[in-house]
């Protein structure tokens, strides 16, 4: 996701003083203020991750939390509501058969069985392993977790054992899980409640009491803070369930409100998560099997109803179908309600929250999969949308956010991102999302629902954008809280010159004016559509401008592509990066310059086999274990592979795409990852991963469908109601490529796209309204 690297994104925190540290020349060098401390990786241990609304989970392959150090936890607006639970069987932890996620991410699916088991050191084996079967489902709805643990014996004879779960909650803030240092906290305390739930209780320094209560069913042999024991005699062939459930509550603690309102139903900022993201109590009295049973039937309820309608792939490639099925339910687990439509949250651990560059772009990549993804996103964002100058949230009117958090953190100031707008790129990528996902849907209420919006963020661009009238967006940070980079690359030392030192600013990103350029065009044609000629042709006439300008000021024929940035001096950053690929992307590259982007992009400093690097091997600050001067990631390389596309440059897109299933192969539950390392393709050998990535992440999880998208040349047009597929290719994985339920307008078609050898051809199996289907070669 756009990561803030060394900052709110990417590299969660440290502590929040800056730390010098030694290389480069510049002696003010610091280390970054939000990075994210990477004392423990996750990737040395499998993890399993659920989500729904503002609660996700991070769970280790047993479905347990806190058994090692790490980020494991169940969260709930951006604090650990629970940093321990787990359970054992005469004190061992049982053995792990298989831990899997179902197929659309729903629930976690854990099978164990017992170890071998001593009652008392100086006996035999009591219960021999093998003999009692452990199957655990766990999942989350409406801001409560559900855990059953099914017990079954396989043994010739009763057996009687305990069972003991401990459980805790350290209420720590999601900034501090990553690393950052807090002198002081609010105040903590658990108690039991009554025979069957412990209550833990946080009042924070943000005068919110946040509460977790642990419910168990049927009722623990004894219950104290932090440790339930069950005793459990089993039959042959007997069965036995226990279940846990987690609910998670916020509310102020000194309010005259009533007591329902909850914390994060901000509805005057449009910060208002849809209802039902809160812990849900069910009548008095009702047993847990029952509750558990129910919620189960809701959540699934819940999940066919959010995926109701939208377009499917299968191709010839099991292998690509399982990754295209993974992502997929990446994307809808990802996905939560608010009064404007669905959002996909960023990632998770570290971003599981509303960012502004993240959703759209991902409503990009997903734009003809669904979408209401687009939908969401553009109502989301312009209800959001800042209205006033704002220095310590980096805000000026008209300026779309960048991400809003809930903790304690945040609340407090402690770190600026409880509405942050330090974003350069959010707002003309808002703008450019708006006309896509017209030119696709026809939607004109959406489009008149949201034009004041679009009209502030292009009188937005054109004002506080552009910081020196040269006609280029740059971006200089208004508080030193913010983050110092604001493009998609925000680590602190990700912009640079040739030398290794860092750019200062105001700094005019190359990718940034190219999203500018597509954002002026889109708006001309919205402008068009509307009525308001004289705005279409002003708007056209800017971007014409703006492309003659990028070219003048941004080609550098020494390096053969555009360069990285222009700094505060005007000066060129000419670096070789895959932010060039974006100025493909956007159709701000003029057509003379594509093939000699493309083959820096593609050459063996660039691309390393797998993918398009950030910064290309060779530059001075590249370091392929780095978060943006080295790394790979999917939704980089997707941009570029659809920019490659925009050129009629296929066999280069399909390449990355290439190199991105290959990758895909290698990862758990054939998962793409927010990044990895950049190191050479070696035989017999997969792709080196990043430390602290967050999986699922969810413009990782669209990029499937954007390089898909890119080879078969795929475009929707509303306007003149035809799908065309414009000289179409595909890889060497993929023989064939069925698309069903793709939609325009009121029509949907399935369609079977076949490969011969490097010709495909295009058959429509289904069609119910008029629509058009064409390809063009």
């Amino acid at each position: 996701m756009a990561a803030e690297d060394m900052t709110a994104k990417a590299h969660p925190a440290a502590s929040q003083a800056p730390q010098r540290v030694q290389g480069f020349q510049n002696a003010d060098e610091v280390l970054p203020q939000y990075h994210i401390e990477a004392q423990t990786s996750l990737v040395e241990r499998p993890l399993r991750s659920l989500k729904y609304g503002e609660a996700f989970a991070v769970l280790d392959s047993y479905g347990d939390i806190g058994v090692l150090p790490g980020p494991e936890g169940l969260y709930f607006q951006d604090t650990r509501y629970l940093s321990r639970l787990h359970f054992t069987v005469e004190d061992q932890r049982p053995l792990l058969l298989s831990s899997v996620m179902q197929d659309d991410n729903g629930a976690l699916s854990v099978d164990m069985t017992t170890p071998d088991i001593r009652i008392d050191a100086h006996d035999e084996t009591t219960i021999p392993r093998e003999v009692i079967a452990i199957e655990r489902t766990k999942f989350l709805f409406k801001g409560s977790c559900y855990d059953r643990i099914g017990l079954r014996s396989y043994d010739s004879r009763p057996r009687s054992f305990r069972l003991t779960v401990t459980f805790d909650a350290d209420y720590r803030d999601l900034f501090e899980v990553r690393g950052t240092n807090r002198a002081h906290h609010g105040k903590r305390s658990v108690q039991v409640a009554s025979d069957h739930e412990v209550q833990f209780r946080y009042v924070g320094l943000d005068e919110v009491v946040r509460t977790t209560a642990v419910h168990f069913g049927p009722k623990p042999r004894e219950i104290e803070p932090g440790r339930a024991t069950f005793a459990l005699t089993l039959k042959p062939g007997e069965r036995a369930s226990l279940f846990i459930r987690v609910v998670c509550e916020s509310h102020r603690a000194f309010t005259s409100a009533p007591a329902a309102e909850k914390v994060g139903e901000d509805a005057a900022a449009g910060l208002a998560l849809a209802a039902g993201s809160t812990g849900v109590r069910p009548p008095k009295g009702l047993a847990e099997g029952v509750i558990f049973a129910r919620a189960y039937r809701d959540a699934r309820r819940d999940q066919r109803q959010l995926t109701a309608g939208i377009t499917t792939i299968i191709s010839s490639n099991d292998q690509f179908n399982e990754a295209a099925c993974r992502a997929t339910a990446d994307l809808y687990m990802l996905a939560s309600r608010t009064p404007e439509g669905i959002y996909p949250f960023a990632g998770i651990p570290w971003y599981s929250t509303v960012f502004g560059r993240d959703g759209i772009i991902t409503a990009m990549m997903a734009l003809w999969i669904d979408p209401n993804f687009a939908k969401g996103v553009l109502r989301y964002l312009a209800s959001t949308q800042a209205k006033t100058v704002d220095p310590a949230a980096d805000a000026q009117p008209g300026k779309v956010l960048h991400e809003t958090r809930r903790g304690e953190m945040a609340m407090l100031g402690e770190v600026p991102f409880r509405h942050y707008y330090g974003t350069i790129d959010g707002t003309p990528l808002f703008v450019m999302l708006a006309w896509e996902y017209y030119a696709v849907t026809g939607d004109r209420d959406t489009i008149a629902h949201i034009w004041p919006a679009l009209e502030r963020a292009l009188t937005w661009m054109n004002e506080y954008g552009d910081r020196d009238g040269d006609g280029f967006v740059e971006y200089a940070r208004d508080t030193d809280k913010g983050l110092e980079n604001q493009g998609w690359k925000d680590s602190h030392d990700s912009i640079f010159h040739a030398d290794g030192q860092l750019a200062k600013g105001p700094i005019a990103l190359c990718e940034v004016q190219g999203y500018v350029y597509a954002a002026k065009n889109g708006m001309a044609k919205l402008a068009a559509m509307l009525g308001h000629d004289p705005m279409a042709e002003a708007l056209t006439h800017q971007a014409r401008a703006l492309r003659e300008a990028f070219d003048r000021s941004f080609w550098n024929a020494e390096i053969g592509t555009y360069v990285l940035a222009l700094d505060g001096e005007k000066r060129q950053c000419a670096v070789r990066s895959s932010n060039a690929g974006h100025a493909l992307f956007t159709g701000i590259a003029l057509p003379e310059r594509a093939a000699s982007v493309a083959a820096q992009l593609l050459s063996k400093d660039g691309f390393n086999g797998w993918g398009v690097r950030t910064i290309a091997r060779g530059e001075a600050r590249y370091n392929p274990m780095s978060y943006h001067n080295g790394s790979i990631w999917p939704h980089d390389n997707a941009l570029i592979a659809l920019g490659l596309a925009r050129y009629d440059l296929k066999p280069e897109a399909s390449r990355i795409f290439q190199g991105m299933f290959d990758t895909a192969l290698y990862q758990d539950q054939k998962r793409l990852p927010e990044l990895f390392c950049g190191f050479m393709r070696r035989r017999q050998r997969g792709p080196v991963a990043y430390p602290v990535a967050c999986s699922p992440q969810a413009w990782a999880a669209a990029a499937p469908f954007a390089f898909l998208a890119a080879c078969l040349g795929l475009e929707i047009d509303h306007a003149r109601n035809r799908v065309r597929f414009r000289n179409p290719t595909l890889p060497a994985f993929l023989d064939g490529v069925s698309i069903f339920n793709l939609k325009l307008g009121q029509s949907r078609i399935d369609i079977r796209l076949q490969r011969h050898d490097d010709d495909v051809t295009v058959n429509v199996l289904r069609r119910r309204g008029d629509a058009q289907v064409a390809m063009v070669k």
